[in-house]
């Protein structure tokens, strides 16, 4: 006989409501002539006993042609609204055929959970995983309808709009979802396959068969990876410690925690060096702390605060031992532990009753502890466990090594703005010919210090160099190189080189201390560069004399407001080598403001070069009361908020010494009018009312107008200039420059210029271009005794 699965559905009465192909197969009734008849209409004998209830176990049916029929009949009850049955789902199969196939077996034990429902998603079948999944017997189920038999409808909607679909389109499918069993408290993962069930003579869609596995295991260890791999994305995103701390904790809380901390050490946010030994009660510093539950525990202690871990407590046992250490509700210490927190936490911020679970991993970076991070389960209902401990000890060591980057990064800035500020000059000379006024701002990107400078530097002759200067690179290396040339800069002022001359100097400097640096490039120029711009101010001559090595040309402010950058040829960085630097020179009037600065003011990725510039011009016309105002204008109005690189920024506003305190006079090259010279300037040190000074000037004057009748060569000119000091220059055509040296006892002369260097504050010779000046600098303040 044909096997043939049959199906009938009768009302609570016995009547047939439904009646399956199967059914008209094995028993030649169409579902016309037996829908709405009494099922025991059907019988080839009266069973004993009335209701459906007698058609259970073996009966005879009577075909449609009158032949008899004996089947083994199971009827299963489906329930209406009150709980009392509604009706009954009858199955048959032929006598014998009670006893499993191997595929019935099969399906009956598999490990996954399987179930079949027919084309209005109502069970037919299920196997032990499935039943044991569901928490109730198969009995219970079949012929129900499947939200009915699910008491979360939200979870149930996913999962029923699948069995839809492959009874509607009769494409199988596949399904993920992680909701809870009802014979289970936790939360489960599952991945369904469903799959249609056809009719083999007829292919019509006749079910939908379904295997659900249970995939929670696959599905936490790709919910660890996945926070691994985020982990690498989002911790250390900035070279800050405390924001380093934070960001592990927005990654664990709430999926991995419903508590976390980051304590650290104390050293880790100082200066001193780590502890050699962990032992007792540690101290440690909270930076960062996040709870699922607002107030609850983190009011125990304030970010910030100091806290002190037991020795006996599990975070004290991860630092000393150096790995993970998981504790859980009714150890000893654990639950002495949590009853030393809720003593100290405020009413109401102490640990809730429901804390069952806590993960300690010690902050290890490069061999060194840093701190501790304390993760802390309440309503999560999972313990941690071993897996946990191994991905908690993976995001502690990312973070660890992120704290301490931030760390090390935070003590070089430190150290390289230490050594920026002691190279750079504290306060500025004071001078007569500006008046300046100066800002530096030390770049705030993860870049680190760069190496930009400024200085003013006092020349013979009441001028002044003003100098801004840019190291290639970042950090405490470009700061050193910085220290060098701004060391540099000021020697070679001191011997008073123009500025064209002193910047090829300068570039011969880079260029050695590049091949010293790298002395395995066998003579190579190494990578290192500056720029700079070297300007000397004269009030006597109102000349501004500028040279530029690969920097932003100076920007002018006249007194009328108007303002023009001063048109430099820029010349090569320094370090180039073998390229000359050509100065320019322009006349400035009293008032007017020269603005030096780097690259960082108006350089910058995001912005354009051009209109930074004219940002900053239109900045420096800007009236302020003060030139220390003025720069926190220009500051304000051309940085952007984050600026990427140093800045330094030099105002200088010019002066002038006009005639009445400069007076010039041509020497013959005589030595009979060396003491005319020397009465005129005596008459103009009284004209200045500096008749203390006539002495020393008399000896000054005459000594070295001496010497230039003497040694030097024609034309010979004295100046006198009545600044902060009396200066007495010698001006003559030769260029070679005098030396001081101490006379023997019989020697005739030699102690002309040993007299003047006693008799002056200071004195030096300069190159000009038609020959050399001598000069001399006498305080006008009154000697102290």
């Amino acid at each position: 006989m044909e096997h043939v699965s049959a199906t009938a559905v009768t009302d609570a009465a016995g009547t047939v409501t439904g009646w399956s192909e199967g059914a008209r197969r094995l028993t030649g009734h169409t579902a016309e002539e037996v829908v709405g008849r009494a099922a025991r209409e059907l019988l080839a004998e009266d069973p004993p006993g009335p209701a459906v209830a007698a058609l259970k176990g073996t009966v005879v049916l009577r075909r449609s042609d009158g032949s008899p029929l004996t089947l083994t009949l199971d009827a299963c009850p489906f329930l209406g609204g009150d709980g009392t049955p509604a009706g009954y789902v009858i199955t048959a199969r032929p006598p014998g055929d009670g006893e499993p196939t191997l595929a019935g077996k099969a399906f009956q034990q598999a490990s996954m959970s399987m179930s079949v429902f027919d084309p209005r998603q109502n069970y037919l079948r299920l196997n032990d995983a499935a039943c044991r999944g569901m928490g109730v017997p198969e009995d219970a189920l079949l012929g129900r309808y499947f939200p009915d038999t699910v008491e979360d409808a939200e979870h149930s909607r996913g999962f029923l709009a699948h069995l839809r679909q492959v009874a509607e389109t009769g494409m199988p499918v596949r399904y993920e979802s992680f909701t809870g069993a009802p014979s289970s408290n936790r939360e489960h993962a599952w991945s369904f396959d469903m799959w249609p069930v056809r009719d083999d003579d007829t292919g019509e869609l006749t079910g939908v068969a379904l295997a659900g596995f249970d995939s929670s295991d696959q599905h936490r260890a790709r919910q660890r990876l996945a926070l691994l791999n985020e982990a690498a994305a989002s911790i250390g995103s900035t070279l800050d410690v405390v924001r380093t701390a934070e960001e592990l904790i927005e990654l664990i809380v709430p999926r991995y925690a419903d508590f976390a901390s980051v304590d650290l050490l104390q050293w880790v946010l100082g200066a001193d060096e780590p502890p050699t030994v962990l032992e007792g009660d540690i101290v440690l510093r909270r930076v960062a702390h996040g709870s699922a539950f607002e107030g609850t525990p983190e009011a125990a202690v304030h970010l910030g605060e100091t806290d002190i871990y037991p020795a006996f407590s599990p975070p004290a046992r991860a630092l000393r031992q150096g790995r993970a250490a998981v504790s859980q509700a009714g150890e000893p210490d654990f639950m002495r532990w949590v009853a030393e927190r809720n003593a100290r936490a405020p009413a109401g911020r102490s640990y809730r009753k429901g804390v069952h679970s806590m993960l300690a991993v010690p902050l290890r970076a490069r061999g060194t502890t840093l701190g501790v991070v304390v993760a802390v389960r309440i309503a999560h209902p999972d313990d941690y466990g071993g897996d946990d401990a191994t991905v908690g000890e993976e995001l502690a060591s990312r973070a660890a090594v992120c704290i301490d980057n931030a760390r090390r990064f935070a003590r070089e800035r430190t150290t390289a703005l230490a050594l920026q500020n002691s190279l750079l000059p504290r306060s500025l000379p004071g001078q007569a010919a500006v008046e300046v006024a100066h800002r530096y701002l030390p770049c705030g990107s993860l870049a680190g210090i760069g190496g930009d400078w400024f200085d003013v530097i006092p020349l013979s002759g009441s001028r002044v160099a003003l100098v801004v200067g840019d190291v290639v690179g970042h950090g405490i290396p470009s700061s050193a190189t910085m220290g060098r040339l701004c060391t540099a800069v000021r020697t070679l002022a001191d011997v008073d080189l123009p500025p064209d001359e002193l910047l090829t100097h300068l570039d011969d400097l880079v260029t050695h201390l590049a091949s010293a640096d790298r002395p395995d490039q066998g003579g190579e120029v190494a990578e290192l560069g500056a720029t700079c711009l070297y300007a000397v101010y004269d009030p006597v001559s109102r000349l501004l004399t500028a040279a530029a090595a690969g920097h932003p040309p100076p920007a002018v402010v006249m007194p009328d407001g108007t303002v023009r950058l001063v048109p430099l040829s820029a010349g090569p960085p320094l370090g180039v080598g073998g390229l000359p630097f050509e100065a320019t020179e322009i006349e400035l009037p009293e008032g007017a403001v020269i603005a030096l600065y780097t690259d960082g003011l108006i350089e910058d990725r995001d912005r354009d070069v051009d209109h930074a510039t004219d940002e900053l011009c239109r900045a420096l016309t800007v009236r302020t009361d003060t030139l220390d105002d003025l720069c926190d204008t220009v500051l304000k109005a051309v940085l952007p908020e984050e600026p990427g690189d140093d800045v330094a920024l030099l105002l200088a506003r010019t002066r002038a010494l006009g005639a009445d305190r400069v007076a010039t006079w041509d020497v013959e090259p005589d030595p009979a009018h060396v003491a005319a010279t020397r009465q005129a300037a005596t008459e103009q040190l009284a004209v200045w009312g500096l008749e203390e000074a006539s002495f020393v000037t008399e000896l000054v004057v005459s000594e070295l107008v001496t010497n230039a009748i003497r040694y030097g060569e024609p034309p010979i000119r004295l100046r006198l200039i009545r600044d902060r000091t009396l200066i007495c220059e010698v001006s003559d055509g030769s260029s070679t420059s005098p030396h001081l040296r101490r006379a023997h006892a019989f020697d005739e002369g030699g102690r002309g210029l040993l007299l003047v260097a006693q008799l002056t504050q200071r004195w030096g010779s300069r190159q000009t271009d038609s020959g050399k000046t001598i000069w001399a600098e006498q305080s006008l303040e009154p000697p102290e005794f």
